[in-house]
């Protein structure tokens, strides 16, 4: 696994390295060893799939709250999106500012997710799937989420949102 920083502190882009042969590739997706040699949280307490019929489908952002903040590695399995982090730590240097990564079945590339920072994406194909691999088990308490068109951080979507549900739709602007 290769592991290059994104522009917002603490997060990562993880590529793959797949071992090619006649019958396709292998390839980890996830190694303990690897993510903490990187300082990286390594605990998978919950996984879980996002499924979205329809390109334009927009979820987020979405983040918990403490006392239980969540680190995640999101990957799609299917299809692709555009994947959207935004640090929302007020300590940080990076403290607002957002970064966008295409993620594809086929580029197979993952994006590590740091507690403190707000998640969402953008379906670029119908039929598009993330797979999530979440260190904290969900809490409906400490859901939060702000809006995903919220001029503070003015995220520039790459296409038009066609499908939002009402939830993300209502988040209130940073």
């Amino acid at each position: 696994m290769k592991f290059s920083p994104l522009p917002l502190v603490g997060a990562w882009l993880i590529e793959p390295t797949p071992f090619h042969d006649a019958r396709g590739f292998f390839s980890r997706t996830f190694c303990q060893t690897e993510l903490a040699s990187q300082n990286l949280v390594t605990t998978v307490n919950q996984c879980s799939v996002s499924f979205n019929h329809q390109r334009g489908t927009l979820r987020g952002m979405h983040y918990q709250v403490d006392p239980y903040p969540e680190v995640k590695i999101v990957r799609c399995s299917r299809g692709a999106v555009y994947d959207v982090i935004i640090d929302l730590r007020p300590d940080s240097p990076t403290f607002r500012q957002w970064t966008g990564v295409a993620l594809t079945a086929d580029n197979g590339l993952q994006i590590y997710v740091p507690a403190g920072m707000a998640h969402g994406f953008l379906t670029l194909a119908d039929g598009s799937e993330l797979y999530y691999q979440i260190s904290e088990a969900y809490h409906p308490e400490c859901a939060r989420g702000v809006r995903w068109n919220d001029p503070t951080f003015a995220i520039t979507w790459p296409d038009e949102v066609r499908v939002i549900a009402d939830r993300d739709q209502q988040w209130p602007n940073f």
